[in-house]
């Protein structure tokens, strides 16, 4: 296992595998991330949350202040617990934050809990993403910045096309809302992982 990543070479934990060789999902998810995948999904990202700041900032420097400390509250412990905890990566033994590409270095503060999200996840889960990603085009547009908010408003859907066709559809975690994985790639993902479908008994 390498310092940042894990191991290619290596099965993930829930795989029943003992070897990554001629993997028949491989060509499609992608179990195993690299530096070069987690610097475009944070490039991806920045001009969109960039533009957003400056919206808040421009607005009232207190409002950013709180839309950013959530922000980093959210994606680092409330997002980890509601969603990522579901997911294969989470299951890894010995490692004390996460190795993804989406929240990279956020602590695992709770158990692997392999299922579905339960309603209230999912309700927290799109809740967060409405408080991050819908007051900088209001604010925007209270400041009659429409040009900020046009410029936002492309930023955002062109964020959310690059992210559903490059990650979302190669992303192991079945469980999020967002994830667009094909039902006969999931489901050979499954064979060779059983455990990640049971159903979450506790928490």
């Amino acid at each position: 296992m390498s310092k940042m990543f894990l191991d290619p070479n290596q099965p993930l934990h829930t795989c029943k595998e003992e070897s990554c060789d001629h993997c028949s999902v491989a060509d499609t998810l992608v179990c195993h991330f690299t530096g070069k995948r987690l610097g475009l999904f944070l490039l991806m990202f920045l001009p969109l949350f960039g533009l957003a700041g400056y919206a808040l900032f421009t607005y009232h420097i207190w409002i950013f202040a709180a839309w950013l400390v959530f922000v980093f509250v959210f994606f680092g412990l409330i997002e980890i617990r509601v969603m990522c905890s579901h997911c294969p990566h989470y299951a890894e033994l010995g490692l004390k934050t996460l190795k993804c590409w989406v929240n990279y270095g956020s602590p695992k503060l709770w158990k692997y809990r392999p299922g579905p999200m339960s309603p209230m996840e999912t309700i927290v889960f799109f809740l967060g993403f409405i408080l991050i990603l819908i007051p900088p085009a209001v604010l925007a547009g209270l400041q009659q910045h429409f040009w900020l908010m046009g410029t936002y408003l492309v930023f955002l859907v062109l964020v959310f096309s690059l992210l559903h066709v490059f990650y979302c559809s190669h992303c192991i975690n079945f469980v999020c809302p967002l994830n667009v994985v094909n039902k006969r790639i999931r489901q050979e993902f499954v064979e060779k992982n059983p455990n990640v479908k049971k159903k979450v008994t506790s928490n």
